[in-house]
């Protein structure tokens, strides 16, 4: 198989009825870039696991993951995301509100060089009245708080870099604050416009409950994290001091592996 440019992370519980048509609109949004998608069955108590194992023997870009326990959207990620091939992640939720449309813009933004991250923003949210009321809020107390200067980072669309996301701290809910995250290791994020669908089938798992006390604790935990972090830290090698070794293939050995400033590695 060819080394994918792209690996499309979709955590899922219960999605059997829209995972097959999410599926279908990914192959069709990338017919020319090789691409894989990895799809994290978390305990789903319906048909999701069946179809996801039947349809990747006839497609080997499907890469289904499955959990026996629930381990929340984040875990999928992160464990996906440790699996992925491709350069490039591309995140999209389970339940089809999100476009795959649109992931082709988000990853030829990433792709010009100058940023870490492109988030999705939801301009015309097809959501109820208090879903959209309570991300609202969320979103403008995480902005003031964190300053991350994303105004929809709780949009399941997102491109980012492989490579920074698996230098990033683990947490349960830690999806809900990649941007924070990577502007604390020296990356840069911005964010796209994209379309929002109504749910295909099924429930959110999500209530004002999960999402409010739980995000309030997750709040104070990455300013705790924003006010230690020290990254990026501009780094001096002895042979650049000295005027040592220049060229040599040890020296070029150790700038790899050196984080430098303004890297989110």
């Amino acid at each position: 198989m060819t080394t994918p440019l792209l690996s499309i992370v979709i955590p899922a519980r219960d999605e059997a009825g829209n995972l097959p048509t999410l599926l279908d609109e990914i192959d069709t949004a990338f017919p020319d870039t090789p691409f894989e998608v990895l799809v994290v069955d978390d305990a789903s108590q319906d048909d999701t696991w069946a179809m996801l194992t039947r349809r990747a023997e006839q497609d080997a870009r499907l890469r289904p993951l499955h959990h026996d326990r629930s381990a929340g959207q984040s875990t999928s990620v992160w464990q996906a995301a440790h699996a992925a091939r491709g350069t490039w992640l591309a995140t999209l939720d389970g339940d089809g509100q999100n476009d795959p449309a649109d992931l082709p813009a988000l990853l030829a933004r990433a792709r010009q060089g100058d940023v870490t991250l492109v988030a999705g923003q939801r301009v015309n949210r097809r959501d109820d009245w208090l879903k959209r009321l309570s991300s609202r809020v969320a979103n403008r107390v995480r902005a003031a708080l964190l300053k991350d200067a994303t105004p929809d980072t709780g949009c399941g669309i997102k491109v980012i870099e492989r490579r920074a996301f698996l230098t990033l701290p683990y947490f349960d809910h830690m999806h809900r604050f990649l941007p924070a995250l990577i502007q604390m290791q020296g990356g840069r994020c911005v964010s796209v416009p994209v379309n929002h669908r109504p749910r295909g089938t099924g429930h959110s798992h999500y209530g004002l409950n999960n999402r409010l006390w739980a995000g309030l604790l997750d709040m104070a935990g990455v300013m705790w994290l924003r006010k230690r972090c020290r990254l990026p830290a501009p780094v001096d090698q002895a042979q650049d001091i000295l005027g040592l070794g220049e060229g040599t293939a040890t020296a070029s050995a150790e700038t790899d592996t050196l984080p430098q400033e303004g890297s989110p590695r």
